[in-house]
């Protein structure tokens, strides 16, 4: 038999193209257009529907960057199409092939009720009577992620964007929607893409092949509708053979990943969930065996607030089932930079949303996006309720291929969770031949395991699953050559998943993502400000209780807006400094305004606690040493009796000599503080990454100034435009160079890092993370090693050798680098460095310029030292006049043991609710003393749920983290 394939393929290609898709709509009309642009930012409906519209029509231009039109869509149905399905088709001018980055739509009706989304790939509305009148909402969306990616552009805020229109409408009509034509359409497509996924000698690519050409042969090109069923017959036997006994299990989950912001603004999220949510609702009317898995509790609050009619629809689908609430977050946030207490209250205020809501208890924690995963994770996971996890970001990696698709992953506690990777590489999935394919191709649990999950729908606001996608589940549910596909709740797949696979491989640690390393320091102020805080969050939860123990009211309501808050911007495009110059211009001032209300809310009960006099008091949440005064520099060298550090003149810190040990800290021609600058221009996704060559370059940048002052050593160099400001101070009695950096930063693609060389061999840095530390090779003996050639660090990160040991603590810095080298002299420098600040062109052009100020120490000493200094750096002390000298309102006599947070119950019944944790990362036993009376202990989840009675005598597990409710 000759092998005519290429020419059958080619047929077939051509066919499809020119022929069966552009017959899916029969006989046209024209709809009659009118448009009203709104001044400003979006407007509800009813404002809408009120408004004076202006004559439109097809070929018009519209949409400025950020600008919303709204379109009234009239006419008629023809008297000769009735008995036919009929349906409004609109091409609002989409150039963009991903759908969920240009112009979107939300269609209403005319009492303003939401029907559907309009999307690049949904671009239909159901007609139903003769007479259509439709109002549109449509963004003038810009495309930020171009054709040529990584290019900047001032489109990322609206007041550089300019406001030249964006889009042309190319097509608004009324259209016959022609069934058959459609489904055989489908048949071919699913047919066609599981025959390029079959091997060339596999019989069953031939006979999919030969049925596709028959197809062709039944199909009249000039009466296409009329003689698809014909051609559909030729398809039906190749359709209908059943996938092998042993095909890959495929669990189906409709799923729309909408970012909480990123290449648009936190309002525009708003509207992508309301179109995406009405897309899914409407087609779960039409699919029944459709289900839609949707996290992040924040999309479905703005429901709630902004689009009601949304919220119902919504409401009605989690009871059918259909719509499933999954996640228990906030958002879907960054994992390795929130705080602990933060990481906790993603989970608390995630899961309540949807406990208090729709009574769902979700059960798997769902971040298939992220930047990599604290190991801290998933002990937070199971304390909070919830079994299982799910990510796909790891498929990322640069180096190494992550090992597992299934596995469970064991946290710095022991904590395991059952965790899954989906092998197909995508959260986006259409249910294409390719990517089934690729699910069980790459699956790396054949062995054992026989099932994985893709997630199936156009994220970003790209509107979600579609009809179309339905219909592709429908044919490959059972397709000889195909995995089978079942669409179903994730629940369903994780719990047979546990089942089959209880025995699954055990991955200990974090899960580090070998790219986009440079999200722990681009757009410096907005991890600033998330830093800041947290921990004002925490001053203000502690002496607010104080001040209703003492009978004053407790701002629950202000405390829980300003949580939710913090929370929705540690989103994971927000808080690592990854979306457009719009998003990080608010969140700077967000941040200031949560700053100011939550000072606002200590003073007020600081003033509820200090009484009338004027002694000098001091509040203190840390509850640590107090700080003490900085020693004065006699001839350039500071000396307090523990540390002499001598500084030159032109201001190069030569020397930290430890006084108590007679040993110096510094390394020959090492010096301390060092600020470098590197050049920094990675590859790809400029505000994400850092590659290893930008260390190809380096510059040290040597101060030009040094000025003596009453309370250290002012030093100052300049750079490019720039110009950093380093006040030196050491403290009486601790064993602490402190710096505070100012820096007018101004310079393009580059990359500033401040150096500390220690002389002493680390084998390990030691970096706080969430609820205790993490421990990572110096050395880079194997590629897994080498590819954290950046790392994240909370409060500390810790070096040393036995009997000796450095930190560097910050107050607001999370990525940090340690090298190892070997000195001439048969000595080990390990270098410690922290990365300030970035200056990435896109997607923010001006990503970092301006003014920054940074707060670091040197720290010599031992890991308790470390943990006080890191706390005391983040948590000064208060100074203020009155009579009542606060009491700690808990204390414990251990300091291995932690207290993290003291809040009032969630429930509002007075109770104390107190989170504690072991931080030196061995077995601790410590007795907890409160100044306040109770009249029982009980341990709760994170949710402060009961879990067991308890006593003020706790016994924690390295890194465990515990919550004890105290009952008044």
């Amino acid at each position: 038999m000759h092998d005519e394939r290429a020419l059958l393929e080619e047929r077939l290609n051509r066919t499809l193209k020119e022929r069966i898709r552009p017959a899916v709509y029969g006989e046209t009309a024209p709809l009659e257009l009118a448009v009203w642009t709104v001044p400003d930012e979006p407007v509800p409906v009813a404002e809408a529907l009120r408004a004076t519209y202006e004559p439109a029509g097809v070929g018009d231009d519209w949409g400025a960057p950020w600008s919303t039109s709204w379109f009234r869509l009239t006419g008629s149905v023809p008297e000769s199409w009735q008995g036919k399905q009929v349906e409004v088709v609109l091409d609002l001018g989409f150039t963009h092939p991903g759908p969920g980055f240009q112009s979107e739509g939300l269609a209403y009706t005319a009492e303003g009720l939401p029907i559907k989304g309009i999307e690049p790939r949904n671009t239909y509305l159901p007609v139903d009577g003769r007479e259509v009148l439709f109002y549109l909402e449509a963004a003038g969306n810009p495309t930020i992620l171009d054709f040529h990616p990584f290019l900047p552009t001032p489109l990322g805020d609206k007041a550089t964007a300019g406001t030249e229109p964006l889009y042309k409408i190319l097509k608004a009509e009324l259209a016959v929607f022609q069934p058959q034509v459609w489904h055989l359409m489908l048949d071919i497509e699913v047919l066609q893409s599981l025959m390029k996924e079959l091997a060339e000698h596999d019989p069953r690519r031939h006979k999919v092949l030969h049925a596709l050409d028959r197809a062709m042969d039944a199909l009249d090109l000039n009466e296409v509708a009329a003689t698809a069923e014909l051609a559909r017959g030729e398809l039906a036997g190749v359709l209908a053979l059943p996938a092998n006994a042993s095909a890959h299990k495929v669990s189906a989950i409709g799923h729309a990943h909408i970012d909480s912001a990123w290449l648009w603004p936190l309002r525009e999220t708003v509207r992508k969930c309301a179109r995406t949510f009405s897309n899914v609702t409407k087609l779960m009317d039409e699919y029944p065996d459709f289900y839609f898995a949707c996290s992040q509790a924040q999309q479905y609050a703005w429901m709630k607030e902004h689009h009601p009619h949304v919220w119902d629809r919504v409401r009605a689908k989690v009871r059918s089932g259909q719509f499933v609430p999954v996640g228990g977050m906030w958002v879907e946030s960054d994992t390795n930079m929130p705080g602990g207490e933060a990481m906790a209250r993603q989970l608390v205020h995630g899961k309540r949303f949807f406990l208090d809501n729709f009574g769902v208890e979700t059960e798997e924690v769902w971040l298939p996006d992220s930047f990599g995963y604290s190991a801290a994770l998933p002990q937070l996971i199971k304390l909070s309720g919830s079994r299982w996890f799910l990510t796909q970001k790891l498929s990322w990696n640069q180096i190494n291929k992550f090992p597992h698709h299934t596995f469970w992953w064991e946290g710095i506690d022991g904590t395991r969770i059952f965790t899954h990777f989906p092998p197909v590489d995508t959260y986006n999935s259409s249910l294409s031949g390719e990517e089934l394919a690729r699910a069980s191709r790459q699956f790396a649990e054949h062995a054992k395991a026989s099932r994985s999950l893709v997630p199936f729908g156009y994220g970003d606001g790209g509107g979600g699953p579609t009809r179309e996608m339905m219909e592709t589940a429908h044919r490959v549910a059972n397709l000889e050559g195909s995995p089978t596909v079942q669409v179903e709740p994730p629940r369903e797949f994780f719990q047979a998943a546990q089942d089959e696979y209880p025995d699954a491989p055990v991955w200990a640690g974090e899960l580090y993502l070998e790219k986009h390393r440079a999200t722990y320091t681009t757009q410096a102020k907005t991890k600033q400000g998330n830093r800041r805080s947290e921990h004002l969050l925490r001053e203000a939860e502690h002496w607010s209780v104080a001040a209703a123990l003492a009978g004053h009211e407790y701002p629950y309501d202000d405390l829980d807006r300003l949580w939710k808050t913090v929370l929705l911007h540690q989103f994971h495009d927000i808080l690592p400094g990854s979306s457009i110059a719009w998003v990080h211009r608010e969140a700077e001032a967000t941040y200031a305004r949560v700053a100011s209300e939550l000072k606002a809310l200590t003073a007020s009960a600081i003033d509820a606690l200090k009484g009338e006099g004027d002694d000098e008091l001091t509040f203190d949440v840390f509850g640590g040493d107090a700080p003490r005064a900085f020693v004065a520099p006699v001839d350039g060298v500071l000396d307090n009796g523990r540390l002499r550090v001598t500084i030159d003149a032109d201001g190069i810190v030569l020397s930290v000599l430890d006084l108590e040990e007679d040993r110096e800290v510094l390394p020959p021609h090492g010096f301390a503080g060092m600020p470098q600058l590197h050049r920094d221009n990675p590859n790809q996704w400029d505000a994400w990454d850092i590659d290893p060559f930008y260390r190809n370059w380096k510059a040290d940048l040597v101060p030009s100034e040094r000025v003596d002052a009453s309370d250290g050593v002012v030093v100052r160099a300049k750079f490019g435009n720039s110009v950093l400001t380093q006040t030196i101070r050491l403290r009486e009695g601790a064993k602490q160079l402190d710096f505070d950096t100012e820096v007018d930063w101004q310079e393009r693609e580059k990359l500033l890092k401040i150096a500390f060389p220690l002389d002493l061999r680390a084998e390990v840095s030691t970096a706080e993370t969430q609820f205790g530390h993490l421990h990572r090779p110096v050395h880079t003996n194997t590629s897994w090693e080498a590819a954290k050639f950046e790392i994240c660090a909370h409060r500390y990160l810790y070096v040393g050798e036995p009997g000796y040991a450095v930190a560097v603590v910050n107050d607001s810095t999370y990525g940090h680098e340690v090298t190892r080298t070997t000195r001439d002299d048969g000595g080990t420098t390990t270098t410690v460095r922290l990365s300030l600040l970035r200056a990435p062109r896109f997607p923010d052009p001006e990503t970092d310029q301006g003014e920054h100020r940074f707060r670091y120490a040197l720290v010599v000493g031992d890991l308790p030292a470390a943990i006080d200094a890191g706390y005391r750096i983040n948590l000064p002390p208060q100074a203020v006049r009155g009579s009542n000298a606060p009491e700690p309102l808990v204390r414990t006599d251990n300091p291995a043991v932690r207290v993290e947070a003291v809040k009032l119950a969630d429930d509002r019944s007075g109770d104390v609710v107190v989170r504690l944790y072991e931080a030196h990362g061995g077995r601790a036993r410590a007795s907890i003393s409160t100044s306040f009376e109770h009249q029982g202990i009980q341990e709760t989840d994170l949710l402060e749920r009961p879990l067991a009675d308890a006593t003020a005598e706790v016994v924690l597990r390295p890194f465990q983290v515990i919550t004890l409710r105290f009952t008044r």
